[in-house]
């Protein structure tokens, strides 16, 4: 216990000197530092940040160290994410290969693989892509049609894929593709890495309900793969692709953490909009009725994090209370997003309506965009036909 106490002194010491106020400020969406090649700072201080956190490797905490990560353990992990939240440090570094491709590439991939890329990820040099859904293959991914074509040294790709997060600004792109045709649904699929500057690859744009172009369509017209880039094992691509869901429903069940938020606490938003009696309780009883209720399910959420991290620390596996989370989380994102804009009234009816302040079009637009939280990682309905089957062990 004392080696974490002082462990936790040295990391609050470290932030309070190295951490710049500018970057103890509340997250803006345009503000965020992502990988790439093209990577870009919004001013010094971000960068100065960015590069204080990428030299500790707490980018990547409890990657390896002869990765580039921290070589931090889950308790002293958890502490540096406790300090930095205390001090409001933001994020240093935005990318799915740190959430997702990283840790999957940490279990499945090879030696070589690991010592090209894991580094790159860690000092934010490369900006990854995932490549899963396809116009066909959303919830039943496992019917997806890219195909993967042996030709001695390499693959060649073509077909396509849905809702690349940010693709056109990715530098790689991690796939699932068929490379045999006539096996059964879940198999004959591999899982490859493929870089985005490789010839007959594209990623295009699509305007979402809220006006933004989060998510492209990327296309692969004879796009040439060295063997190299094959993780896991020929045709067992579906091993490699289920581990990733898990880490990518991890990051979804702590979206609320990394993302912009609304300005200011929810109940006081609600006394702002709704007011106060003399006592300075919420006049509207049914407003007071669906924040009890909110802040209810987010403190269930919160102490499901620590027991889930609390397993994890003993070498506990409770798979169902991942999926569990996943679902919660997000929903309860989307019931937060309704309550707030159904507080705000009249004023919760735009995202670009100048008389309206920033505050009330960025909150409008914010719940418009989070409706994608509950198809990320898995829609929430085929979540729960998971969830009765693998954690409650319902029949099919």
């Amino acid at each position: 216990m004392a080696s974490m106490d002082a462990f936790r002194n040295n990391v609050r010491d470290w932030l309070e000197s190295n951490c710049p106020e500018s970057q103890r400020q509340p997250i803006i969406k345009d503000q965020q530092i992502w990988a790439g090649r093209n990577r870009s700072f919004y001013c010094y201080d971000s960068k100065l940040w960015f590069e204080r956190m990428r030299d500790k490797g707490w980018t990547a905490p409890t990657w390896p160290i002869e990765y580039g990560g921290g070589g931090l353990t889950p308790d002293q992990a958890k502490i540096l994410e406790q300090e930095m939240k205390a001090l409001g440090c933001r994020p240093a570094l935005y990318d799915i290969g740190l959430w997702m491709f990283g840790p999957a590439l940490l279990e499945y991939g090879t030696e070589e693989q690991k010592q090209e890329h894991i580094p790159k990820i860690v000092r934010g040099e490369i900006r990854w892509a995932q490549g899963y859904s396809e116009p066909s293959a959303g919830s039943d991914l496992a019917a997806l049609k890219t195909r993967a074509e042996d030709k001695g040294d390499h693959f060649l790709i073509n077909g396509t894929k849905m809702w690349t997060t940010q693709g056109d600004k990715s530098d790689w792109i991690f796939c699932l593709v068929r490379t045999d045709p006539d096996a059964p649904k879940q198999q004959g699929i591999s899982f490859l890495l493929i870089d985005m500057a490789n010839e007959g690859g594209d990623a295009r744009p699509m305007e979402l309900i809220n006006g933004d172009h989060e998510f492209c369509q990327t296309f692969f017209d004879d796009v040439k793969v060295p063997k190299k880039n094959l993780v896991g094992k020929l045709n067992d691509g579906w091993s490699v692709a289920k581990a990733l869901l898990k880490y990518e429903r991890n990051m979804m069940s702590i979206m609320s953490s990394i993302v912009e938020k609304e300005e200011g606490d929810i109940v006081e938003i609600a006394k702002r909009y709704v007011g106060t009696d003399s006592s300075g309780i919420l006049t509207n009883s049914s407003v007071r009725s669906q924040l009890s209720l909110h802040l209810m399910s987010a403190q269930a959420d919160l102490w499901s994090g620590i027991r889930l991290y609390e397993q994890h620390k003993k070498g506990l596996s409770d798979g169902g209370l991942g999926l569990t989370m996943k679902y919660m989380s997000t929903t309860e994102q989307q019931r937060k997003d309704e309550l707030l804009l159904s507080i705000m009234g009249n004023q919760g009816l735009s995202w670009q309506n100048q008389k309206l302040s920033e505050a009330e079009n960025k909150s409008v637009k914010n719940w418009a965009y989070n409706k994608a939280h509950t198809i990320a990682g898995g829609t929430s309905e085929i979540q729960l036909n998971i969830i009765a089957k693998k954690a409650l062990n319902l029949p099919s």
